[in-house]
């Protein structure tokens, strides 16, 4: 049977490994490209981004929901960030978001070269990955002196699993001392900060389609924070669907859990992958 003719999920992907997007504070910014098989009329896109606090994780932790997109007809990045290292506070904030939003432009700027529909790419994270994923969706290239500023780093739709939308809930160690390495101090002493860090502080009516899942028994990230984030889009007209799923713990927010629904939703905001 030919490739082409072979039911999306039985497909394999091809991989692309360490692949350089872009330089941050002299290191090499790297993502895996995950690919169906190629055709002559472009593909969408899904860049996902990995959760970690933005002080640990890696693009490989977004490895296999990467594979499950290629195989459904989509073309997936899974994307690298600078990570703040709190012993040094070297990478604190924004850095994290430039580096994201680098990767959009990126792709949009090679998008002939992996088939890709530069009008259709959505982005899709997990814990601190769902938050960048967000801002994403809600707010334009923070740093136009930056690579590639001429393509919009801003995405169709977003799928948050979990994400963290205000930091100022976070109150004690040891998520305190993490969210302050991050950000350089606590609310009171960086307030600009911790509301330039919020996905909250960013929709408006531009704000992109949101699909939104958390865990029920999440004991990581308070099912409030995805709670306030829908209230919010939905109080300012944007379109969401939310989804809590019940014995689900944090980590627990597998593709197994989510794939169906995100297929859905991204079939409804980019087109079919196939």
């Amino acid at each position: 049977m030919a490739e082409d003719s072979q039911p999306l999920a039985h497909r394999g992907a091809d991989e692309e490994v360490d692949v350089v997007y872009g330089i941050g504070d002299g290191e090499p910014l790297l993502l895996d490209v995950y690919r169906p098989p190629v055709r002559a009329t472009p593909r969408p896109a899904v860049v996902l981004v990995h959760g970690g606090g933005m002080w640990t994780g890696s693009r490989a932790d977004m490895a296999d929901p990467a594979r499950q997109l290629a195989r459904a007809g989509y073309v997936a990045f899974a994307v690298d960030y600078r990570l703040v290292d709190a012993a040094t506070a070297r990478h604190r904030w924004p850095a994290q978001l430039d580096d994201v939003q680098l990767a959009v432009r990126w792709v949009r700027a090679g998008a002939g070269r992996y088939g890709v529909d530069p009008e259709r790419v959505g982005a899709y994270g997990w814990s601190a990955g769902g938050q960048l994923a967000a801002l994403l969706g809600a707010r334009d290239t923070r740093d136009l002196a930056l690579a590639n500023a001429d393509h919009s780093s801003r995405v169709a739709c977003v799928i948050d699993l979990a994400g963290d939308v205000d930091l100022r809930a976070y109150t004690v160690p040891p998520a305190l001392d993490e969210v302050v390495a991050l950000l350089g101090g606590t609310p009171d002493e960086v307030p600009a900060r911790f509301s330039d860090v919020s996905p909250l502080s960013w929709i408006d009516p531009r704000t992109v389609p949101f699909l939104v899942i958390h865990g029920l028994e999440d004991d990581v990230v308070p099912i409030a924070q995805s709670r306030g984030l829908v209230a919010a889009l939905r109080a300012a007209g944007i379109e969401v669907e939310y989804t809590e799923l019940p014995g689900a713990g944090h980590g627990d927010l597998t593709w197994s859990r989510v794939g169906s629904a995100t297929l859905a939703f991204l079939g409804r905001h980019l087109g079919p992958g196939d």
